[in-house]
């Protein structure tokens, strides 16, 4: 125990949201000072990394055919361990910046649908990587911790997080989950269903950043003012072959989206539904707390609010949420004894 303090001195402890999309790092007494897509570069013949994060996101859609732009994470869970490996191996190097003799304690963020396997992976991908002890939170409760909201007390919280992998809707009261429901739908599959849109009714074959691009800048889930209401698009012509530029508005991509907007509305509905009456009651005077990226989408709350009459809240800065939530625990270490996985 003393052996543990005192190497508990010297290391740069870290907390790690590991996001389908973004992986954020947290350092004590720091801050955030990591924020990189989630994307490894590596050859095929020898399975040597050429590159992770911002610069391996460039190349996503423009290797060669010997070298593969992977997403190590796939609805918010491991779907390639060596690969995850090094992406953990790499932020926290870069992290570090210098070669210490310590290992760092790491807490990790994870999506609340997680099972024992895939816990497992994470813990051994993160200890493959150099740590010397690994915490796992469950993300909606990071969330809330981040965005501030009184998760000790005898009071329903809602928040509904929705990451690039998956949408987690969580009830919270005294430190615990009281009800939580995770749906393998997030920003990535509203990509995929603006990617299928598009080829659908113009022919027109886009890749993943345009698709993303056009989400961010012409996106919403419902009429709002805001934005610009059409955007130019360029991709390949499915009958020609021919590169072409096409012009998109904004109300095609919203009926683009209803699908998986509707399986999020749907889960938190659901979660109303299955909340105890007396934290119902505590969510009336409340509301729901939105947090992760797909915050971000345009007219989201509008589109709640309208369909479950409850106020919604919108975080301050939503895509941070979790990783500052993770890395209030590694300063409140009896917090991080009484909700992490399995201990």
């Amino acid at each position: 125990m003393f052996i543990q303090k005192i190497l508990g001195l010297f290391s740069n402890d870290l907390a790690i949201d590991l996001g389908t999309a973004n992986t954020l790092v947290y350092v004590k007494g720091k801050g955030i000072v990591c924020n990189e897509p989630s994307v490894v570069v590596i050859r095929k013949d020898n399975r040597k990394t050429i590159a992770v994060g911002a610069e391996a996101k460039k190349m996503l859609g423009k290797t060669p055919a010997n070298i593969t732009a992977l997403r190590p994470m796939k609805d918010g869970v491991i779907a390639d361990f060596d690969a995850t490996g090094e992406m953990l191996k790499y932020f926290i190097t870069k992290v570090h910046n210098r070669k210490s003799f310590i290992s760092p304690r790491i807490i990790i963020g994870v999506p609340s649908g997680i099972t024992q396997v895939e816990q497992r992976a994470v813990k051994d991908a993160a200890q493959a990587s150099g740590a010397r002890e690994v915490y796992l939170i469950l993300e909606p409760m990071a969330a809330a911790v981040g965005v501030g909201l009184p998760v000790g007390e005898p009071s329903g919280n809602m928040i509904v997080d929705i990451g690039g992998g998956t949408t987690d809707v969580a009830v919270i009261s005294l430190d615990g989950i009281v009800y939580s429901k995770v749906v393998r739908v997030g920003g990535d599959k509203m990509d995929e269903t603006i990617l299928a849109y598009i080829k659908r009714k113009y022919n027109l074959m886009i890749g993943e950043r345009t698709a993303e691009q056009i989400k961010i800048e012409i996106g919403s889930a419902f009429p709002v003012k805001e934005g610009s209401d059409s955007m130019e698009i360029k991709g390949r012509d499915m009958v020609s072959g021919i590169p072409k530029t096409i012009e998109i508005k904004a109300e095609e991509i919203r009926e683009a989206l209803e699908e998986p907007v509707r399986v999020i509305l749907d889960t938190i509905k659901a979660a109303l539904e299955n909340t105890p009456p007396e934290l119902a009651a505590d969510i009336v005077d409340k509301g729901i707390v939105l947090a992760g990226g797909g915050a971000l989408l345009k007219g989201l709350d509008l589109l709640i609010k309208e369909e479950t009459r409850l106020p919604v809240i919108v975080a301050d800065d939503p895509l941070t949420a979790v990783v500052r939530g993770v890395g209030k625990m590694l300063d409140e270490i009896d917090l991080l004894q009484r909700v992490a996985l399995g201990n």
